[in-house]
């Protein structure tokens, strides 16, 4: 089969305006970047009593190689489209940091995929770099204010904003600024995040609108002055000027799939330490001018999925229809506890040998994101990602414990066949659509801080209790009395186990989360645990993709998947 890269090239792509007019975009809802990308203008959004069914895909506890979430949402997107139907994908916008070291793209694969790849795995539109921008003028303004007398008194040493690259340079995690001369700034401990971990790409893809854009950007909180109080973007006339930089990102981008159904690609907030979704702009627009919306929560059902019911339809007010919980073999016969995967490295031969029972020893980990997904009264569809090494056998296993569950299950094989290859996982999915949703979040907002907390772990974690340190503990009691009590509570913890040990495998009980901190993204609008040693800065592998790329003199790229 040609490389991603390859089939991507090779492909005939219709024009944009025939693209919008799926969506019954007129040409002047659209602006062109190049011949096969636009910008869609807010505008094209209005009010609307009816919309289309709305689809989440998530998965179980992923491997380090990915379960192929993106392949199934593009694939099923060509697949109720081959069905009749006018379906739009709603995907995340990929980081140069990932492109360029190990996990790859976001555009899918094999028939599966959004196009040009090229254009969605690289700059786009210029969206990522928006956020840099507006993150880092932020930054600079602190610093500004410090350097300039100090009026609001800040404490340098509670800043908590830093500055962000949309590429993986462990380098940068821990950094100092202000060293020179008495004009180069304040001396001060400060550290570098990728894009996609600034709270101002949670802030652009749960932002409504222009003026709650405005809003939240105003309500970041930078760090905290001598009296203990928050210091917000609003405080150092910053908000203004960043909304400016974010006018264009805010507006959903558009490009079309393999087989020419619509692709809203939008925002790409870090799934482990913030929401893992889409924007709800994107969602909305797909929903208004679409029968279905197939969108993809990031990671497994503990994390994306979790926040996309607690975080983004809490905030949105849109009810999912369906969720799509994709398993593979090779990752059941990893949560199996059998075998060791790693990044960048063929699978073990051992693994692609027949054996239902791996696959069998693996079912708890299924079972447990099945259960998220039920807990949240969202009807769930088992969508087996076919590999060419699998086995029918190893399949049938999956399949069974699907219907002793009385889950709906489909054998999908999009990625080699596209849309065609998805035609029973449409048929399920449009089928789980109709048992009727009912949504429900895992806590209420008055809940205190710490029963959310410990909801999570035990209700969506499967863990026994959770653990705070004596500064976590601190951090909740803090922001509670600054007022933020009534935010919603993510976790910052591993997507590659159920807890937070990375090493982990299936789906473990009685064990106890540990919280060393807690963190506040009052823009973005929740507080943030952080359990175990996050990264919010990656770094590169012995030998990054990047090593792989290159541009003939013709201008053509190679090596890019």
């Amino acid at each position: 089969m040609p490389s991603d890269l390859e089939i991507a090239q090779g492909a005939t792509l219709r024009p944009m305006t025939e693209v919008g007019a799926l969506l019954g975009l007129d040409a002047d809802e659209l602006e062109p970047f190049g011949r096969h990308a636009a910008k869609v203008e807010l505008s094209a959004l209005h009010e609307s009593t009816t919309r289309g069914r709305y689809v989440v895909v998530t998965a179980v506890t992923p491997t380090p190689l990915g379960e192929g979430k993106t392949t199934t949402t593009v694939g099923l997107t060509e697949g109720c489209g081959l069905a009749g139907l006018r379906a739009t994908a709603v995907l995340r916008q990929p980081s140069l940091g990932p492109v360029f070291g190990i996990k790859g793209g976001a555009a899918g694969a094999g028939l599966a995929q959004v196009v040009p790849m090229e254009a969605m795995n690289l700059h786009l539109t210029g969206d990522f770099h928006a956020v840099t921008a507006a993150h880092n003028l932020l930054a600079a303004m602190v610093d500004n204010h410090l350097q300039h007398g100090n009026a609001l008194g800040i404490e340098p040493h509670s800043i908590t904003w830093g500055r962000v690259l949309d590429m993986n340079d462990r380098a940068l995690r821990n950094i100092v600024v202000g060293l020179g001369g008495r004009l180069d700034g304040v001396p001060r401990q400060s550290r570098f995040d990728i894009t996609a971990a600034s709270e101002v790409m949670t802030i652009l893809s749960l932002s409504a609108s222009i003026g709650d854009l405005r809003a939240r950007l105003g309500r970041i909180v930078v760090g905290f002055d001598r009296d203990g109080q928050p210091v917000t973007a609003e405080d150092l006339h910053a908000a203004g000027a960043m909304a400016v930089l974010l006018k264009d990102a805010l507006r959903p981008n558009l490009l079309q799939t393999l087989e020419g159904q619509p692709a809203l690609i939008h925002c790409g907030p870090f799934g482990n330490i913030a929401t893992g979704n889409s924007s709800i702009l994107a969602d909305r627009l797909g929903l208004q001018r679409s029968d279905i919306v197939i969108t993809e929560a990031g990671f497994g059902a503990d994390l994306g999925f979790e926040r996309f019911v607690n975080v983004k339809c809490r905030t949105s007010g849109l009810t999912p229809d369906a969720a799509v919980v994709v398993v593979t073999v090779r990752a059941l016969k990893v949560h199996s506890g059998r075998f060791t995967v790693s990044a960048g490295k063929p699978l073990p031969p051992e693994m692609l040998e027949e054996s239902p029972g791996d696959v069998a020893a693996g079912l708890a980990n299924l079972a447990h994101h099945l259960d998220i997904v039920a807990a949240a009264g969202v009807p769930a569809v088992v969508a087996i990602n076919a590999f060419p090494d699998d086995h029918p056998s190893e399949h049938a296993v999956i399949e069974r414990f699907a219907h002793q569950r009385g889950v709906r299950v489909a054998i999908t094989r999009h990625v080699a066949e596209g849309g065609v290859g998805a035609q029973d996982l449409v048929r399920e999915v449009l089928a789980a659509t109709q048992e009727g949703s009912h949504l429900r979040y895992t806590y209420d907002l008055e809940d205190a801080l710490e029963v959310k907390l410990r909801k999570l772990a035990t209700l969506v974690y499967g863990a026994a209790d959770v653990e705070l340190t004596p500064a976590a503990a601190a951090d909740l009691k803090r922001f509670t009395a600054l007022g933020y009590g009534g935010l919603p509570v993510l976790v910052a913890k591993t997507h590659l186990s159920t807890t937070a040990t990375p090493s982990d495998r299936g789906a473990p009980t009685g064990w106890t989360l540990p919280i060393r901190e807690v963190r506040l993204a009052a823009g973005a609008g929740y507080v943030y645990a952080l359990a175990g040693q996050m990264q919010t800065m990656p770094g590169l592998g012995a030998h990054p993709a990047a090593e792989r790329m290159d541009l003939t003199p013709q201008g053509r790229i190679v090596g890019l998947f």
